[in-house]
C-alpha cells in the first residue's frame, strides 16, 4: 500500500481528468519546456487518467515510443480509452516496471512521487531505466492548493489548518513524512542525477472562471477537499461560513465574487542519467 493508502482498486480518475483539464495550459508549458522531438522514448510513470499520454505522443510521433504505467485498475482502463493505438498502456507497481535498464530518453512522473513511501527508492528505480544521458522530469502540484480569501483572511488561515490536520489524522503523516516530495532537488540528486534544474508555474485563475476551471474547483475543493470532511475540525459559525462560499446556490459563493483569487504551484524538477 502506498503513502496515501493506493492500491490497485483505488479510482481517482473523475479528480485526476478534472485536474488535468484544469491545469492542461501550465502542464503543456511544463511538458514543451523539454524540448521533446521525434523518436524520442518516454514512460509516463503514474499516467493516472491518461492524459498527459497524448500531449506526449504528439511530441514524439511518428516514430517514437510512449509507454504509460500505474498501479490502479480504473485509471489503467481511462487512459487506455483515451490514448492512440500506437501508446502501451499496462497495469504495473512503479518500483517494478516491466522495462529493460537502459531503454528509456524519458521518465515523466506527475504528481506520482507523493504517492510512495519512500520516494528516493522510487527515483532510483526509474533513474535505472534511463539510457546514458536520459532525463526524469518530476512534477509536482503543490500537496494542499492556496486559496486567497481576499474577503476573509481569518477564514482562510483556519479553512488551510483545517484541511492539513484532516490528512494527518486520515494518513497518520507526519510532516517529515513528506519531505521527499517536498525535496525535489535534492531526492533526484541523491538518486544519482545531475544537472538538476527546477521551475515552478502559478497555476493562477481569478473571476470569471472558464468552465473546466469551475469544474475543478467545485468538486475537488470546494467538496472534495473542503466538504463535510472538515466540519470535525472548524468551529460551527466557521464552517458555516466556509459552505457559504462553496455553495453555487449562495449569493456569496467564491466563484461568482469579483476578488476570488486562486493560486497553485506546480514544479517541474529535471535530472539528467551520468
Amino acid at each position: 500500500m502506498g503513502l496515501l493508502g493506493d492500491t490497485p482498486a483505488r479510482d481517482y480518475v473523475s479528480k485526476l481528468s478534472l485536474f488535468n483539464a484544469f491545469a492542461e495550459p501550465e502542464l503543456r508549458q511544463a511538458l514543451a519546456s523539454l524540448e521533446l522531438t521525434r523518436g524520442v522514448r518516454v514512460v509516463d510513470a503514474g499516467c493516472g487518467a491518461g492524459c498527459a499520454l497524448n500531449w506526449l505522443w504528439d511530441a514524439v510521433k511518428p516514430d517514437g515510443l510512449v509507454v504509460g504505467f500505474d498501479l490502479a485498475a480504473a485509471h489503467v482502463r481511462s487512459a487506455r480509452a483515451r490514448v492512440p493505438v500506437q501508446t502501451l498502456v499496462l497495469q504495473a507497481d512503479l518500483l517494478r516496471l516491466p522495462l529493460r535498464a537502459g531503454s528509456v530518453d524519458l521518465v515523466w512522473a506527475v504528481n506520482t512521487l507523493n504517492h510512495l513511501r519512500d520516494p528516493l527508492a522510487g527515483v532510483r528505480t526509474l533513474g535505472m531505466l534511463l539510457r546514458p544521458g536520459g532525463r526524469i522530469a518530476l512534477g509536482q502540484s503543490s500537496l494542499l492548493p492556496d486559496m486567497f480569501f481576499a474577503w476573509d483572511a481569518r477564514l482562510e488561515r483556519l479553512t488551510g489548518e483545517a484541511v492539513r490536520q484532516y490528512y494527518r489524522d486520515r494518513y497518520l503523516l507526519r510532516e517529515q513524512d513528506l519531505a521527499g516530495v517536498r525535496a525535489l532537488v535534492g531526492t533526484l540528486r541523491r538518486a544519482g542525477l545531475r544537472h538538476v534544474t527546477t521551475h515552478t508555474y502559478n497555476i493562477e485563475r481569478i473571476s470569471p472562471v472558464s468552465v473546466a476551471d469551475e469544474a475543478y474547483l467545485l468538486e475537488a475543493i470546494f467538496v472534495g477537499t473542503w466538504g463535510e470532511r472538515l466540519r470535525p475540525y472548524l468551529a460551527p459559525e466557521e464552517f458555516e461560513a466556509l459552505q457559504d462560499l462553496c455553495d453555487p446556490r449562495s449569493r456569496g459563493f467564491a466563484l461568482r465574487r469579483d476578488d476570488f483569487h486562486f493560486l497553485q504551484t506546480f514544479t517541474l524538477a529535471v535530472g539528467e542519467a551520468p
